[in-house]
């Protein structure tokens, strides 16, 4: 065999900001052809007193060793976006609190202009601290992780950006110019963002800590797109919904999010009219308020409201024993 072929370098490319399982993979394909090295070994195990691993279970060992899980956690319809968008995020909130989920909300996160909603599909950046091989390695120009996290987005994605601050700038008026050509659904992150009144102007959605005039690049790098992510305290997986509004960002995982949404609707609609009564026949919320979803008691006031509104255990998974999470 000709020994330069097991020592060919791996295209760059391959490997560039890959995900640990693409470069194993990458890896794995790079010595394949140590395979018709290993069988003759093994075969010669057989008439020693040692014994040696198979090329499978090497390809295997060394997978193991250096993959981890899948960055997306599936997948979030363009209509069951559509739907959260008519939810508040303390109903969100208050889902999968319910069902166990650890906390979801982006803490600091709070929207640029008043009134701003989004909802979408998670598109993540990850930010690192500035190092000067960092700089250096970085892919340049419009081959930066930032701008190919851009153009993955459009109007029902919503970018989501880890800083490695809060008072760090990730970006603001040329950059961001080009999510709004996009039509981007929304922006949100953990660190701040400077031009505010033209961001204002560009009328995307615009979740952050604060702002800021500081330069982002003297502080952090942008170094991996859809990769997973902290962002204000919190795991985000590409592909996660995330739904913000006046009160704040919740990151809803695309795995749990149809079961999210049943629980979340079904307390809200219960919630409209709890609020009707005590307007028809004001007086102190408690007799109602608050009740927790898959607790609610038949014979209890609130019960009894909700039954004669049509609301039963036979309709609604907010009663007691009814619960299906």
């Amino acid at each position: 065999e000709d020994p330069s072929r097991f020592s060919q370098p791996l295209p760059p490319s391959s490997l560039r900001f890959a995900t640990p399982t693409a470069t194993a993979m990458a890896l794995a394909r790079s010595l394949a052809p140590l395979r018709s090295l290993v069988r003759p070994v093994s075969a010669l195990a057989s008439n020693s007193s040692r014994s040696f691993p198979s090329s499978s279970s090497v390809r295997a060992t060394a997978l193991r060793a250096m993959s981890t899980g899948p960055a997306s956690g599936g997948a979030v319809s363009d209509e069951m976006l559509a739907k959260l968008s008519k939810l508040s995020t303390q109903a969100l909130i208050d889902g999968l609190w319910v069902m166990g989920w650890p906390t979801s909300f982006i803490e600091g996160a709070r929207s640029l202009g008043k009134g701003q909603k989004c909802a979408g599909r998670a598109v993540t950046l990850r930010f690192v601290p500035q190092r000067p091989d960092i700089q250096a390695d970085k892919p340049p120009g419009g081959d930066s992780p930032e701008y190919e996290a851009f153009e993955k987005c459009g109007k029902n994605e919503v970018l989501v950006m880890s800083s490695v601050g809060p008072w760090e700038s990730v970006g603001g008026d040329i950059k961001f110019l080009r999510l709004k050509q996009l039509g981007v659904g929304g922006l949100v992150t953990d660190g701040s963002v400077r031009d505010t009144d033209e961001l204002l102007n560009y009328g995307f959605p615009c979740f952050s800590y604060s702002t800021t005039p500081k330069q982002g690049p003297a502080a952090m790098q942008p170094w991996e797109c859809n990769g997973v992510i902290e962002c204000g305290g919190v795991v985000v997986r590409p592909g996660d919904a995330i739904v913000g509004d006046q009160d704040g960002v919740v990151v809803v995982p695309a795995k749990a999010v149809d079961k999210v949404y049943s629980i979340a609707h079904g307390r809200e609609v219960i919630e409209e009219l709890v609020k009707a009564e005590l307007i028809a026949n004001p007086g102190p919320p408690g007799k109602f308020y608050p009740f927790m979803s898959g607790k609610i008691k038949v014979d209890s006031p609130l019960g009894k409201l909700l039954a004669s509104k049509g609301i039963t255990p036979a309709n609604s998974n907010q009663f007691e024993g009814s619960a299906d999470w």
